[in-house]
């Protein structure tokens, strides 16, 4: 019985990667997301410029590792495109009943659809996050930001530097996840990708626009990008709305709720 389980979930993983490596937006889309994060990193510390008070005040102090990931807020627009594409472009093209006839066990289908999304996901995450380690130690160093002057340097054996870093490849694995559960409910690409948009960006402009403190904190802990993202900083964590793993815990709390509402309406819908 489990030798007729994983020849199954192996024969479904290797069709689900194969169907995912085909596809041709899946190559132009993984470079956007390693493209993106890194570049707009890079241009955010090549711009950036030590503040005048750092040099008295080190409460003036960037917080640099999260700066250098800026571009985690747009790389994480190609990773719910392709995570969006490897459902729905089957579910548009009729191609979902050829899978399913050939792979009856619908779990087996959505969790190797989850497994190769997010390998490739946290796999080009992993290479952006790094550029993005290697741009900020070279821009900030040239820009002042250096030990001399009183600033800790990027580097991966620093613990809140790793979680920064580590976490951010996370969160972009969570984020395919929740791409991925939303597409299956969703299944089609527009639909798909406007809601995610909006439950992503939409709710951090809300609560730059409340003035209550209390409605603006509740806002940034249920947002799953502004909660999420928290996992990103290193210094002043007293002053976040939430802690960074149980910000982290919330985004994943999102994805599981998004695949397993994916997993009951693909038992109860028809393809």
């Amino acid at each position: 019985m489990a030798a007729g389980w994983r020849l199954l979930a192996g024969r479904a993983l290797r069709a689900e990667w194969t169907k995912l490596r085909t596809m041709p937006a899946t190559g132009w889309t993984l470079a956007a997301v390693v493209l993106s994060t890194a570049a707009i990193g890079a241009l955010v510390t090549w711009d950036l410029t030590p503040p005048d008070c750092a040099r008295s005040d080190p409460s003036c102090d960037f917080d640099l590792a999260k700066l250098s990931l800026s571009g985690v807020y747009l790389g994480q627009a190609a990773v719910i495109v392709i995570a969006a594409l490897a459902v729905t472009a089957e579910y548009e093209t009729a191609m979902i009943r050829t899978t399913l006839a050939s792979c009856p066990r619908r779990f087996v289908v959505l969790a190797a659809k989850a497994v190769v999304v997010t390998t490739a996901v946290v796999g080009a995450a992993t290479i952006s996050v790094l550029l993005s380690l290697l741009a900020g130690r070279e821009f900030l160093a040239r820009n002042g930001f250096t030990t001399t002057a009183g600033y800790r340097p990027l580097s991966l054996g620093d613990g809140p530097t790793l979680r920064a870093y580590g976490g951010t490849v996370l969160y972009l694995g969570l984020v395919a996840l929740l791409s991925l559960g939303v597409a299956f409910v969703v299944r089609h690409t527009g639909g798909t990708v406007t809601i995610l948009f909006v439950l992503l960006y939409v709710a951090p402009i809300m609560s730059i626009a409340v003035t209550d403190p209390r409605w603006k904190e509740w806002i940034e802990k249920a947002s799953p990008m502004t909660a999420g993202l928290s996992i990103q900083a290193t210094l002043r964590l007293d002053a976040q709305s939430i802690a960074p793993w149980s910000g982290l815990a919330v985004l994943a709390l999102y994805a599981a709720a998004a695949l397993a509402t994916a997993l009951a309406l693909v038992h109860l819908r028809d393809a």
